[in-house]
């Protein structure tokens, strides 16, 4: 296998056409049809069905295109610490993000990446918190912010933050008082769907108090048809303000804060062990971490506290 059939096979995943490959790649089709044909002959699978007009990945070919993307990512991520190693962090660094973090962090990150990281591209990428440990293990995402859940060792994980999860309501929907954690999970709930999000940690938080599960009305995770359904009156939720917060000033939310047994999540900077961070990453790594705890301290973050836990040195890979 060589990496000129990767990078052929990943062009015509991309368009979808062998012709259309081969003009971007300037290479003949009959070169690139042959390359292809190697591949799928060593793979000992078929990667695209034949169409009428182009072509498809198939199961297969589904299965082999997250590898080979994020093969050609390491190889480039390879050369470019070569080329900088004594120089200004420069190239691509892929960051994914969760959709409830996303209000908080993505344009800040991309401004400040901008302002002080001007060599370095910075794609950012929305996804739900399942769906980003796999990319992050694939080498597909060079950094995650995910949530400890006591499943993150297999990362390197840099503490960052803690916010604490309040009980947002319509506000015509005046839970009990006091409102303690029992007493909210008896509420109609609308959560993210297991594993996704803030899950994980409202039921692991149940085990523990030795309360039933949560009574879950509605599996929504996506924070734009959430805000539809608590404004619709459908229920409540166990979240961070920030994802809200807009709907909260305005009055149009209401939040509750849990007595006695607080809910929180910790908020996370991971990279995989197993690959070693480019320059590039290391520094947008290092630039999380200064303006998590700047929008902690002016306040731009809502409800979140920051964490000073020195912990940047396991992206360098010392203990």
């Amino acid at each position: 296998m060589e990496l000129r059939q990767l990078r052929y096979f990943v062009a015509i995943a991309t368009h979808g056409s062998l012709s259309q490959a081969a003009a971007r790649l300037y290479v003949a089709q009959s070169a690139l049809s042959h390359q292809l044909a190697q591949l799928e002959n060593e793979l000992g699978a078929t990667l695209f069905d034949r169409l009428p007009r182009g072509v498809a990945l198939t199961a297969a070919g589904r299965a082999f295109h997250a590898h080979a993307e994020a093969i050609l990512r390491q190889v480039e991520a390879a050369r470019a610490s070569v080329r900088n190693e004594a120089a200004t962090p420069a190239g691509k660094v892929i960051v994914g993000i969760p959709h409830s973090l996303s209000q908080a962090l993505a344009l800040p990150l991309l401004k400040a990446v901008r302002a002080t990281l001007p060599q370095v591209e910075l794609e950012l990428t929305e996804e739900l918190t399942g769906n980003l440990v796999p990319q992050l293990r694939a080498g597909q995402i060079d950094l995650a912010f995910l949530f400890a859940d006591g499943t993150l060792d297999e990362f390197r994980h840099q503490p960052l933050l803690v916010e604490e999860l309040l009980l947002i309501s319509p506000p015509e929907q005046t839970p009990p008082q006091p409102l303690d954690l029992a007493t909210a999970l008896r509420q109609p709930l609308i959560l993210p769907a297991a594993p996704h999000g803030v899950r994980p940690i409202i039921e692991a938080a149940a085990r523990t108090a030795g309360l039933a599960a949560p009574n879950v009305v509605a599996e929504i995770s996506s924070i734009s048809i959430l805000r539809t359904s608590l404004l619709a009156g459908l229920g409540h939720t166990l979240l961070p303000p920030m994802p809200l917060q807009r709907e909260l000033a305005e009055g149009r939310l209401r939040a509750w804060p849990l007595a006695n047994t607080p809910l929180r999540r910790q908020v996370e900077l991971c990279s995989a062990r197993h690959l070693p961070p480019t320059p590039a990453a290391l520094a947008v790594a290092e630039l999380c971490r200064t303006l998590a705890r700047q929008l902690c301290t002016e306040g731009e973050w809502a409800g979140a506290s920051s964490l000073d836990p020195g912990l940047l040195n396991e992206f360098h890979g010392r203990p």
